[in-house]
């Protein structure tokens, strides 16, 4: 087997090399021979547990399932060495599998977490470098002060606190200088090294990971993109007056370096923190599912990188009001009105427990007979809650568990259908698990009022898709009138709800029960 592990990294680095001196766009060159080597060598490493540990052991057995636990948490560190060693794109892809809670084993999502707090800092020269560069001066000539500890830092950037020379305070946001140039070569190595996995284990399907870094990559790492989704999306959530979303000084802003207005708060997910501050629990966690929800379903353009570093919470001291913060615009999702129009109606279904429409709205996403783990994969329930009804019962802790153990014993299935749904669906699957952690963290999960909530934006969405398919003024009214009726069921059920929990609800029913016992 030793022979076999040796074997398998000198055909990785044949065929790397082979695939990149036939590319005549990239110079092998460029790659270091210490990224290059340590990426394969950890492969191989990784390849070849997999490969022994399991050999001997009958297939399904209690002592089965433990030794593989036991390889996907081995696997699982050194794939974090791996990250944290290569920095850049490796940690990019590294944060986007451990934001899959409940679509990978919990060995991999919990140990790849760190990734978000491990992320790689620039020195202060190579800061000084980008911005020469960039933007034609030294820093003492643009700052008032520049803040040398920055206030976070990702996989691609970090982020510094700075004054402006009329005094404005600003979030400085600078891309690590190597990044631009190996995040390229990076994909293409994780390609070949997938390419190569994929021939020992067929059932291994994660070339998806791989077209989604190269087409998102070099969006993430244009600035002057992010800054117009920013903006964008500002314009497009107006009505919500708890949105805040930074300003961007497009006069100081490159590809590189982007400059906003400066804004804090504290993580969303940190409900000691909004305990302290006297900010309601379930308010911001209503509110933030009324953002998603409406980007998701109504407007198509979401903001698909929600980790509690990125959405922030705080409450203005003059007016009493809690605001959220929303930062890190580079990765959005674009939904095209075909496959919006397929998910609202497929949320709808699993709304109502219809189970010929979750399976029809399932196919035509991807699923084929693989839709019951697909309504799993996106509401994160078991099949049975699922038939019984998503918003009947909260998830219990045994459901909980019951569904990340199943992440472990479908990953073939799981792999499979990533594979298969649209594009579009990968991110928002990412997206749903990172909001899940948040409601998870807050103790708000599968609350009645998410799903009134989404509801609300799936009856509104397809009633103005209906709108603008249709040439008849009657046929518009009666989609209209039944819109309306749709919605005003809603409120009416969410007062019911509200009544029921409150203690105005408990008086009014004491009351009523009260007048029955007096009738009798």
């Amino acid at each position: 087997m030793a022979l076999r592990a040796l074997k398998f990294a000198s055909l990785t680095a044949a065929a790397s090399g082979i695939y990149l001196y036939g590319n005549k766009f990239l110079d092998p060159n460029d790659f270091g021979v210490v990224r290059v080597g340590r990426a394969i060598a950890t492969t191989a490493v990784i390849t070849y547990d997999y490969l022994t540990s399991l050999r001997s052991v009958p297939y399904g057995s209690e002592e089965y399932e433990f030794l593989k636990s036991q390889v996907h948490l081995r696997s699982a560190e050194r794939l974090r060495e791996l990250c944290c060693s290569n920095r850049g794109t490796f940690i990019k892809v590294g944060q986007h599998l451990g934001a899959l809670d409940y679509l990978l084993p919990e060995e991999y999502t919990r140990t790849l977490k760190v990734l978000h707090s491990q992320a790689p800092q620039s020195t202060r020269q190579e800061i000084e470098q980008v911005i020469r560069e960039d933007l034609g001066k030294e820093i003492k000539e643009l700052f008032l002060s520049f803040e040398d500890t920055p206030l976070g830092a990702a996989s691609l950037a970090q982020v510094h606190k700075a004054v402006l020379q009329d005094g404005r305070t600003v979030a400085v946001k600078i891309q690590h200088p190597k990044v631009q140039a190996q995040s390229s070569k990076d994909i293409l190595l994780m390609e070949v090294l997938l390419l190569v996995v994929k021939q020992i284990f067929p059932d291994f399907e994660f070339m998806w990971l791989v077209e989604e870094a190269k087409k998102n990559l070099p969006l993430e790492l244009d600035f002057l993109n992010e800054g117009r989704n920013a903006e964008k999306v500002a314009h497009m959530l107006k009505n919500f007056d708890f949105l805040k979303v930074p300003r961007i000084y497009w006069e100081l802003s490159t590809r590189r370096v982007l400059l906003m207005e400066f804004m804090e708060g504290g993580q969303v997910n940190d409900r000691a923190y909004m305990e302290r501050n006297g900010i309601n629990v379930n308010e911001i966690s209503r509110n933030l599912g009324k953002l998603y929800s409406e980007m998701i379903f109504v407007n198509g353009f979401v903001h698909c990188d929600p980790h509690p570093g990125n959405v922030l919470v705080k409450k203005c001291p003059a007016s009493g009001k809690a605001y959220i913060i929303l930062l890190d615009h580079g990765l959005y999702q674009v939904l095209s009105e075909s496959f919006r129009m397929d998910y609202c109606r497929l949320w709808q279904a699993l709304i109502k427990a219809d189970m010929k429409r979750v399976q029809k709205y399932s196919r035509r996403l991807g699923a084929g007979d693989l839709y019951p783990l697909f309504a799993c994969m996106l509401t994160a329930r078991s099949w049975e809650s699922v038939n019984r009804g998503i918003d009947q019962s909260p998830v219990s802790a045994s459901e909980d568990m019951e569904i990340r153990s199943n992440a472990a014993a479908y990953l073939p299935q799981i792999t499979q259908l990533l594979n298969n749904v649209p594009r579009q669906m990968l991110l928002l699957l990412k997206t749903n698990d990172l909001l899940r952690g948040i409601e998870s963290a807050l103790h708000t999960r599968a609350s009645a009022s998410s799903f009134l909530n989404m509801s609300r934006c799936c009856i509104r969405a397809v009633s103005t898709y209906q709108r603008n398919k249709s040439h008849s003024l009657y046929r518009r009214a009666q989609i209209s009138l039944a819109e309306a009726l749709s919605l005003w069921q809603i409120n009416l059920y969410e007062l019911f709800l509200w009544l029921k929990g409150s203690q105005l609800g408990n008086w009014v029913i004491a009351l009523l029960r009260r007048m029955h016992h007096f009738t009798y």
